[in-house]
């Protein structure tokens, strides 16, 4: 890969704004707008179609919605909110993080709505490509590339940002092979601090994720990479992530812009033309609203960072949480109640299983539970303390843990809201529970439509998972 060439052939240095949807869709998709109250109506209506058309019920009693309107509108959102604070004409590639969904439609209703992919793994890549996202819209980040994942990578055109010294150096051997058209740059951690949840924060001092800049000779080292290799053009660093202020993200953000216009005089041209900022704006949890928006975010950046908008530089975006949560729920059968020590229990068919983050850190992703009755309906009645408990053999399987709610009952049903990212991606495979069938959902005009993103994993498939193929694969040793 001999020669680099910094853009991609008709799409700028950051893939530029074209997105494959026609004109018609464009236009549809960047006047949707959604608000919280439209959005809980849609999710209370699927989950009562979903209870009247059998997709939940006594043999199927878990499974997860995904709201197609509401995907739809975050993605306009993102776009708009970026479009409004950017010079006209600058470069702007938003590409979904795919670990937080990984679903082939999810992504291809992504891309249909002008949302690129982020990937950090073949698999992840595999994944997007399936989706028909291009080479040009596809950025992989990853602190463990493998030769043959940035081989591929280089081949194909797609952006790769180094996270380390050691890989820099990898992708100068694959350079010299062969030509490539990829856009390439540096991960960087700028170490502006942690946030609420410690295993989240990529932009500590002791962080994993990029080359430290506090630290003692790093800064002169970047700069002298660029300095070396007129083929890197772009500059990455992610700050945020889940519990991170969007001071701290600013911050970060901020120090990243302030390294690439040092390293451009330094050269004495613009050679950084495209700056990646990542993603991690923040979910809020605690209640339907979807807060912080992206408008708030890009103001902020654009008052803090002017330059980084005056179309001097191409924008990458990686958002991925911010994008989804807000429009999944994971919808379970209540099989039992009990009390215990004077406590309420309803015994469902979710917990570990799709809730693994919740259920071993509740106290950094707590979740919002719904009540619905034994059709589908929302469940009234006065607010009673009561457990929600999964189906694991363990005593911290808990959806909820005293939570005031209309007092369940056999055969109702427990809504684990804001859970379209991330908990479809971290299916556990404890006690060989099967992953649930996952429906996106849209209103129409013969009421409330679905189709199927993911079909429910079969008792035949764990077996098969699980090494059944290979049953007898020990006994000849």
């Amino acid at each position: 890969m001999g020669d680099v060439t910094n853009g991609i052939a008709g799409e700028g240095p950051a893939g530029g704004r074209a997105h494959p949807q026609d004109e018609a869709d464009a236009e549809r998709t960047l006047r949707l707008f959604d608000t919280d109250g439209e959005r809980a109506a849609r999710r209370d209506e699927a989950v009562r179609a979903a209870v009247e058309r059998g997709l939940l019920g006594p043999g199927t009693p878990v499974v997860a919605l995904l709201d197609v309107t509401g995907i739809r509108a975050s993605a306009g959102a993102l776009r708009r909110a970026f479009d409004a604070v950017t010079a006209p004409g600058t470069p702007v590639l938003h590409a979904f993080a795919v670990k937080a969904t990984p679903l082939v439609p999810v992504l291809r209703l992504l891309r249909e709505a002008g949302i690129g992919a982020e990937v950090a793994s073949a698999g992840e890549l595999a994944l997007a490509r399936a989706a028909g996202v291009s080479p040009g819209r596809t950025v992989l980040d990853s602190p463990a590339k493998t030769p043959a994942e940035l081989r591929e990578a280089l081949a194909l055109g797609i952006a790769v940002n180094a996270d380390n010294p050691q890989e820099l150096d990898r992708i100068d051997a694959l350079v010299r092979s062969a030509t490539t058209r990829s856009p390439i740059g540096i991960r960087v951690n700028p170490q502006v601090g942690a946030g609420a949840i410690d295993a989240l924060s990529t932009a500590t001092a002791t962080s994993k994720f990029g080359v430290a800049l506090r630290d003692e000779g790093a800064r002169e080292w970047v700069v002298q990479a660029y300095l070396d290799r007129p083929w890197l053009s772009r500059l990455h660093a992610h700050t945020g992530s889940q519990g991170m202020p969007l001071s701290l993200m600013t911050r970060g953000i901020t120090e990243t812009y302030e390294l690439a216009e040092e390293i451009n005089r330094r050269i004495g041209r613009r050679q950084i033309d495209t700056i990646d900022i990542g993603g991690g704006l923040p979910v809020n949890f605690a209640s339907e609203a979807a807060t912080p928006t992206y408008e708030q975010y890009a103001r902020l950046l654009a008052e803090a960072v002017p330059g980084l908008f005056d179309g001097r530089y191409g924008l990458v975006t990686e958002f991925g949480r911010s994008l989804l949560a807000k429009h999944g729920t994971v919808v379970a059968r209540v099989e039992y109640t009990k009390s215990a020590g004077g406590r309420a229990i309803a015994v469902t068919h979710a917990g570990v299983q799709v809730a693994t983050r919740t259920v071993y850190a509740p106290g950094s992703w707590p979740l919002r539970i719904a009540a619905y009755d034994a059709k589908g309906r929302v469940k009234e009645g006065p607010g009673v303390v009561q457990d929600v408990a999964g189906p694991a053999c363990f005593a911290g399987d808990l959806l909820a843990e005293g939570r005031s709610l209309p007092l369940f009952e056999p055969g109702d049903y427990a809504g684990a809201l804001d859970t379209g990212a991330y908990y479809f991606a971290h299916h556990y495979a404890y006690i060989s529970l099967p992953r649930p069938g996952i429906y996106g959902y849209a209103p129409g005009e013969g009421g409330m439509r679905f189709a199927v993103v993911r079909r429910a994993q079969s008792v035949e498939e764990i077996v098969a998972e699980a090494g059944g193929v290979e049953r007898a694969g020990l006994l000849g040793l």
